[in-house]
């Protein structure tokens, strides 16, 4: 029996940075099993150059990328989500489309390089540094047995890669529970 690839949802206030680069390292590293998309709250409009620039120099893919709203994913005719992954802590607290099925989510958050300031380098630099953690995350994922997990064991892997090297402040504290159920809520909102 054949399945259709996992749908994979990555979420960031600004969809320029963090959210990109996830996307970019599932769409490569998790081709065969995976489809992967991102999504922002508030999009800034544009990716961030640096995301991009850093993408290519690893040989990951960087055309067709764009900055956009998470309303895209939560209309009729958008694709099912399988996963729900934020990767900022402000995305983490904000309450979300309500997304068709029972995605699986968790809270991947890292901090944001887009605000670093200093040189060209030191930007640069930043953005390196989220994409090693971020891979290292999606290469976590990607090597869970998904299958063969049932939702409870699943969902703590997802946690666990959440708060692995390099996780923020927010990932590391709130990611016993935290992330996005399946009414849109943030877990732990109590709806005001």
């Amino acid at each position: 029996m054949t399945h259709r690839p996992f749908n994979v949802l990555f979420l960031c206030t600004g969809n320029s940075a963090r959210s990109i680069l996830a996307e970019s390292i599932l769409r490569k590293d998790g081709a065969a099993n995976f489809n992967a998309f991102s999504a922002g709250s508030q999009p800034k409009g544009s990716v961030n150059p640096f995301a991009l620039k850093v993408l290519e120099s690893y040989d990951y893919p960087i055309d067709g990328f764009r900055s956009k709203t998470w309303d895209e994913f939560a209309v009729a005719g958008a694709p099912e989500m399988d996963f729900i992954f934020t990767v900022c802590d402000d995305a983490a607290g904000e309450a979300c489309p309500v997304w068709l099925g029972h995605p699986a989510n968790a809270h991947w958050g890292i901090e944001d390089p887009s605000h670093v300031l200093g040189s060209d380098l030191e930007k640069e630099a930043a953005f390196v540094t989220a994409f090693k953690y971020m891979r290292n995350r999606i290469a976590a994922f990607v090597a869970l047995p998904i299958s063969s997990l049932d939702r409870m064991a699943l969902t703590s892997h997802l946690h666990d890669i959440g708060k692995m090297e390099g996780a923020s402040a927010k990932a590391s504290d709130t990611n016993t529970g935290s992330g996005i159920d399946p009414s849109g809520k943030s877990i732990g909102d109590s709806g005001k």
